[in-house]
């Protein structure tokens, strides 16, 4: 791989990974009776972030949610526009450009080693899933759907077995992109200051 990156590959990249995230949100969804329903949104945010690191896998949630926001419907269930803050799932869309920074930096620290990438990988999306994504669902699933945390914390237990596959998945995808293009997570600086080979 180059050992250069330019800024138009890095939009090319922000804004394809950006379009996966809306492809596998319009998937067909698992209906919860709390309204909000299992989806691979969360499996399209975990790949962008391991693959891309923090700030492109950043920009790309972003600019999904931006998208939508504007009225395309790319949010699950084919929802658009401002209406999906009054919905339950509200708190797990707006976690995902945090979770995307935090799943980036983790992964990028754990891939300095190449020894059990898929591992590796995997443990970082759990970390963004456990430490940002749920969280902030349980609070907009308590705030929107009129429930204590308690009850919100009890049903975003449903999601669990679902978000361990999907992490599972996301790093063995993500493994097998950066043993073919194993600069692809690197800092910028560091790929400038490298020898060209």
């Amino acid at each position: 791989m180059t050992r250069s990156r330019s800024p138009l590959q890095d939009t090319a990249f922000i804004a394809v990974f950006a379009a996966l995230i809306a492809a596998l949100s319009l998937a067909p969804a698992v209906p919860v009776g709390i309204g909000v329903p299992i989806t691979l949104q969360t499996l399209g945010v975990a790949v962008t972030a391991a693959v891309l690191g923090p700030l492109r896998s950043c920009l790309a949630t972003l600019l999904y949610i931006v998208v939508g926001l504007a009225g395309l419907p790319v949010f699950a269930g084919g929802v658009a526009g401002f209406q999906i803050f009054s919905r339950p799932s509200i708190g797990y869309l707006l976690s995902f450009p945090l979770a995307a920074l935090v799943i980036g930096h983790a992964a990028r620290r754990f891939a300095r080693s190449r020894r059990q990438l898929p591992a590796k990988l995997t443990a970082a999306a759990l970390l963004g899933s456990v430490v940002i994504i749920h969280p902030a669902g349980i609070v907009g699933m308590s705030v929107n759907a009129h429930i204590t945390l308690g009850k919100a914390f009890v049903t975003d237990m449903l999601y669990w077995p679902g978000d361990l596959v999907k992490s599972t998945l996301a790093g063995l995808v993500a493994a097998v992109v950066h043993r073919t293009f194993p600069a692809l997570l690197a800092r910028p600086s560091a790929l400038k200051a490298a020898p060209a080979q």
